[in-house]
Parts: structure tokens; C-alpha cells; sequence
């Protein structure tokens, strides 16, 4: 079983993608850590972020089992992150490496930007998990105020937006909602009731 979950940042599927992987018994992948993973390589060793032959050579290499999110998780890799996503070369590559890792048995949940469409098309059940950007910009300052980060809600919000932005509007595998996926929108759901929406949307699609 598949699993493809899409959708912008802070919108809080990757906290559900996890609780699905646990609840289902299936593997999880954060596929924003594998472009997070180039991202960090490229900065510490002092590389230009446009040097596609560079980062393909870096994501052929990648051990998904080293990928650190407390590390990756910092904003300046993010903001790299982005930047680099739209090199078709490198996306080709991580994309191959993330669909090995889908499908290998059991199965897996994966969290991104174009799962449904691009990387799993053929996902057993496909949500596209959203929330306003007011209320994903909370979220995000919430959790980087409790690890002692310095964090200011109008920055973050205007941050998400040129993400947003520049996310969907990129020529190589934009963010969009997949023709068959679930549109959950959690702007007025904590976690426990959206991922109890979840369950129930892959458990009626299993069915099915």
C-alpha cells in the first residue's frame, strides 16, 4: 500500500504522514529531506545551488537512513531546498530514489510536493492536505518559538506565500492536487481530529 500525501508547508502533513505511517505499519518518507539533504551538502561545502551536475551527483549517493531532520530542518536549507527543486536533473534522480523507496513491501506514506502526481501517480489512496496560510504561518511560529528560535508571525507568513509561490508556479513538477486525491483542509482541525479524518478516507478507499 501507497500512500501519497501533497501539500504546502506547515499544512501539517508531515506530522500526519507519520501517525499514518505508524497506524498503517507502513514506512514513511519526508521526500522535502532528500532535496533538504542536497541543499545542506551543496552549502557546507561552499557550492553554487545551480550547479545541477553537482547535486545530481550528490543525490545519486544519498543514504536516506542519514537524513537528520533536527539538522535539515534549519530555515536557510529549507530556502535552498526550494531553489533547487526546480532543477529537472536533480528531480529526476531523487524522484527514482523515492519510488524505490515506495515500493518496496510493505508499502510506505510519503509527504511532499508532487507525490500524486509525479512520484506515485498509482498510490493505493492520494490527500491533499492544506490549511490557509494565516493559519499555517501560526503554526510554524508556534514551533519554532518552543525550540527557542527567534521567529516573528509577518515574516513567516510572508515567507510561506514566495514558497507557495514559487512552488507552484515552477515548470518542473509543480505543487498541485492531484485529479483523484482527497483535498483535507486543516485549517480548523488539530492534529488528533485530522488524523482521524485520514484514517478514515484511506480506510474507506481500501475498502473500496
Amino acid at each position: 500500500m501507497i500512500i501519497a500525501i501533497d501539500g504546502p508547508a506547515a499544512s501539517g502533513k508531515g506530522t500526519l504522514s507519520r501517525r499514518l505511517a505508524d497506524h498503517f505499519g507502513l514506512r514513511h518518507l519526508d521526500t522535502g529531506l532528500t532535496y533538504r539533504a542536497v541543499a545542506a551538502a551543496l552549502l557546507a561545502n561552499g557550492l553554487p545551488l545551480g550547479d545541477e551536475g553537482v547535486a545530481i551527483e550528490i543525490a545519486h549517493n544519498l543514504d536516506l537512513a542519514q537524513m537528520d531532520k533536527s539538522v535539515l530542518s534549519a530555515h536557510e536549507i529549507g530556502e535552498a531546498a526550494s531553489r533547487i527543486a526546480v532543477l529537472g536533473g536533480l528531480r529526476d534522480e531523487l524522484v527514482k530514489l523515492q519510488r524505490r523507496f515506495a515500493q518496496t513491501p510493505p508499502g510506505a506514506v510519503l509527504d511532499g510536493r508532487d507525490i500524486g502526481t509525479v512520484v506515485c501517480p498509482d498510490a493505493t489512496v492520494k490527500l491533499f492536505v492544506t490549511a490557509s496560510p494565516e493559519a499555517r504561518a501560526k503554526r510554524r511560529t508556534d514551533e519554532m518559538v518552543s525550540k527557542g528560535q527567534d521567529a516573528q508571525y509577518a515574516a513567516v507568513l510572508e515567507d510561506l506565500k514566495r514558497r507557495d509561490e514559487r512552488d507552484s508556479k515552477r515548470t518542473v513538477a509543480p505543487m498541485r492536487q492531484a485529479d483523484d486525491a482527497v483535498l483535507l483542509d486543516t485549517t480548523e482541525m488539530d492534529i488528533e481530529t485530522a488524523f482521524q479524518a485520514a484514517v478514515d478516507i484511506i480506510s474507506r478507499a481500501r475498502g473500496a
